[in-house]
């Protein structure tokens, strides 16, 4: 489960995925067309490991019906800089 950012006040994309650094280069390259692409969303702003696909959908589910400010809070309190956490997993940053 994870939420991508174009900024601080930018829009949020909320999603899951079980390969979660194959998805966010898929984002980044604009394998997809939709959201992401059109607004460009590509910063990694928060993620949660689960142990199962269905605790992930069950969270995203959750999550995605959560107030703006409330995604923010959660994503604030493990990434008050709102930096791109693709980064230390292996990715760089991008231009």
């Amino acid at each position: 489960m994870y939420i991508l950012s174009n900024g601080f006040n930018g829009a949020l994309y909320t999603d899951v995925t079980s390969n979660l650094i194959g998805r966010i280069i898929q984002h980044r390259d604009g394998t997809f067309d939709g959201f992401t692409k059109r607004y460009g969303i590509h910063r990694l702003v928060w993620f949660e490991m689960t142990d199962t696909m269905n605790d992930a959908i069950a969270s995203e589910k959750r999550i995605k019906a959560w107030r703006r400010d409330w995604k923010k809070n959660l994503i604030e309190r493990a990434n008050p800089e709102w930096n791109d956490l693709a980064i230390p997993l292996g990715l760089p940053p991008m231009p």
